[in-house]
């Protein structure tokens, strides 16, 4: 029986739930810039990644590490259906992870294994296999990741892959001068608040990302605390600060000055850190806003949600600042955006919520009657613009700074022009990439 399907946008003032849109058939738009699970893995450094699954599942993750050019740290067991039917599957997973690693040049210290759906629906015990790989190579840290994207009531594999890659950091003595950021996929800016605020109490702020080795690596579990901004990473962060003993502090990237000022006075809080002057902060970026203003002029703009996990209040802090923000495109609200969205049902009724995965969007219009200025690569594409900002998952943005920088970007894509569709298709963003 045929039905009609749901609508792909609505405006604001017509929202009644978080649930804008009704699930069904999914479309990918060309917008390839967010980090993927390969190259997540890649962030610990001197790692090895396994995957084991069928071919036509492995292509995607193969091409990202040749992209990347780190073939040299990947490698793949393919299941075949005879493994299904002949039930053979752990032992193929098990013999298989075996030979990648015997033939490697050198053991790495740690291996990344990626099962699949396949591995769940037929109930294989990744628990032995893991048992018996960890006693046959004792000096390498197996870490248990899955590839099981179609599992939607477990938990996703980004969110999980962030959580177990932190599995190595072992108990060891706190530095308490010693703040490490997890669950991201970029390193907070160098003029970021929170680096500011350690620096004035003579602490210091790692990540992943400072690290070249795996020693180094594993010492990050000397932190006092462990800090997350990334919402996608503040479960494993939050698990590894348990773990371990330590304090955790959740400070996701906002654009709220109010929640800015809130999560910046509790740092300060806890950490006993001399609290700055806000409101010297907070017209900077009033400073920063309307130069960037100036440089817009009356441009029409639309935000996308992977640009930054927090849209709608981008979306609010331009239109308080005087911009003329027409689109955002988003598939879902995040719960900790519920206020923005109330806000801008009395505020900004008009502005348009767009889907960015439903079928129709496929043939939609990606063409304006007047250019547009987009601030994320999928509401460049569905635009058509050739100004905008390219940024993916919040970069390295956080607190006033972080305000600053995306008011700058803002002014800098209004002046220049670029290649959208040559720079979205590239994936992940700011990783290493020989493409």
């Amino acid at each position: 029986m045929l039905r009609r399907l749901g609508p792909s946008a609505v405006r604001a003032g017509e929202t009644s739930s978080p649930a804008l849109f009704a699930s069904r058939l999914e479309f990918n738009p060309p917008a390839h810039g967010t980090w993927n699970i390969v190259h997540i893995g890649m962030l610990v450094p001197q790692a090895h990644q396994i995957y084991v699954c069928a071919l036509n599942c492995m292509r995607g993750v193969v091409l990202t590490a040749a992209e990347m050019g780190a073939q040299d740290r990947f490698s793949c067991v393919v299941l075949h259906e005879e493994d299904i039917t002949r039930g053979t599957v752990e032992q193929v997973t098990l013999e298989g992870i075996r030979d990648v690693l015997r033939k490697l040049p050198e053991l790495p210290p740690c291996v990344i294994v990626f099962p699949v759906c396949t591995h769940l629906f037929l109930g294989v015990p990744m628990g032995r296999v893991y048992r018996q790989l960890e006693e046959e190579f004792p000096r390498v840290d197996f870490v248990r990741a899955w590839m099981d994207p179609i599992s939607k009531r477990r938990m996703i594999p980004d969110k999980r892959l962030r959580k177990v890659m932190y599995d190595p950091l072992r108990p060891c003595d706190p530095d308490e001068g010693l703040v490490v950021h997890l669950g991201s996929d970029h390193a907070l800016a160098d003029d970021c608040d929170l680096r500011g605020l350690l620096a004035a109490g003579g602490m210091r702020l790692r990540s992943i990302h400072d690290c070249a080795t795996y020693d180094e690596y594993r010492g990050l579990a000397h932190a006092g605390t462990f800090v997350s901004t990334y919402p996608n990473g503040s479960y494993g962060a939050q698990a590894c600060a348990e773990r371990l003993g330590r304090r955790h502090l959740y400070l996701p990237g906002s654009f709220s000055y109010d929640e800015i000022e809130a999560q910046e006075r509790q740092v300060c809080s806890e950490l006993g850190l001399p609290v700055p002057d806000f409101a010297t902060r907070r017209a900077s970026c009033d400073k920063a806003l309307a130069d960037a203003r100036e440089a817009v002029g009356d441009t029409p703009l639309a935000v996308d949600a992977l640009a930054h996990p927090r849209p709608l209040g981008l979306a609010r802090l331009l239109l308080e600042h005087g911009f003329d923000v027409r689109e955002v495109y988003l598939d879902a609200v995040n719960p900790e955006e519920e206020d923005e969205l109330s806000w801008m049902r009395t505020h900004a009724p008009e502005v348009e919520l767009s889907a960015t995965v439903l079928p129709d969007l496929r043939v939609a219009p990606r063409v304006r009657e007047r250019e547009m200025l987009a601030i994320g690569q999928r509401a460049a594409w569905f635009t058509g613009t050739s100004h905008f900002v390219n940024i993916v998952q919040g970069g390295s943005l956080w607190g006033f700074a972080g305000v600053r920088e995306m008011a700058r970007l803002v002014a800098e894509a209004a002046g220049c022009e670029r290649d959208a569709r040559d720079l979205i298709v590239r994936k992940g963003l700011g990783c290493e990439s020989c493409i």
